[in-house]
């Protein structure tokens, strides 16, 4: 069963980490971060005879290295999205080898979920933008205004996480519906920010 069950694991990472994650955004270290925790957490926990030991080991691990990942480099959300998944097949890989389906099921329903919940094409007008601007708005509606200006498309939500009166500049935290065209060249999180001479006088 172990290497019935290694070999649906290094299907499963291969095709989250390549088919699903580095096709969409890319980032060829973040691939083999992946990798590398998938079958470390696979390894480490199918060496345990004790299936509860194993269990509440594998669990541990999920929580420290979720810990550590979280407090490194900066990721954005979506990506702890894959990074989660990557540590749970090898978990339910190496804890379910004895049922073969369920560890089957289990490869399917995570693979899939992931597929369509980060498919291009879901909700791909939705997008969020943190914005420096170069001046300070008093009146809500005219900061509304402003943005939708800047980002031609319809605010939905702005939630402003700094105001400095003194270099006359704020910081917005913008959910917005984004045009057809400017959808199609948006990445779902991106900074907007100040020319660096102004960043560089903060």
């Amino acid at each position: 069963m172990f290497w019935f069950a290694l070999a649906v694991d290094l299907t499963a990472i291969s095709v989250l980490s390549y088919a699903l994650y580095f096709r969409r955004h890319g980032r060829r270290d973040l691939l083999l971060a992946y990798v590398a925790l998938n079958t470390g957490i696979f390894a480490v926990v199918s060496m345990l005879t004790n299936q509860e030991v194993g269990l509440a080991v594998g669990f541990g691990l999920f929580g420290v290295l979720s810990i550590l990942r979280l407090r490194s480099d900066l990721i954005s959300q979506g990506e702890i999205g894959y990074y989660f998944t990557a540590i749970t097949l090898g978990l339910v890989n190496a804890v379910a080898a004895q049922t073969p389906w369920i560890m089957l099921g289990l490869n399917v329903l995570l693979l899939t979920g992931l597929y369509a919940a980060d498919h291009p094409r879901l909700l791909s007008r939705h997008l969020r933008r943190v914005m420096t601007l170069d001046v300070v708005h008093e009146d809500p509606v005219a900061l509304r205004q402003d943005l939708e200006a800047r980002l031609r498309g319809r605010v939905k939500r702005v939630d402003v996480t700094e105001v400095d009166y003194v270099r006359d500049l704020m910081v917005v935290d913008v959910r917005y519906l984004a045009s057809r065209s400017d959808a199609a060249l948006s990445s779902p999180e991106r900074t907007v920010a100040l020319p660096a001479w102004l960043v560089g006088n903060r």
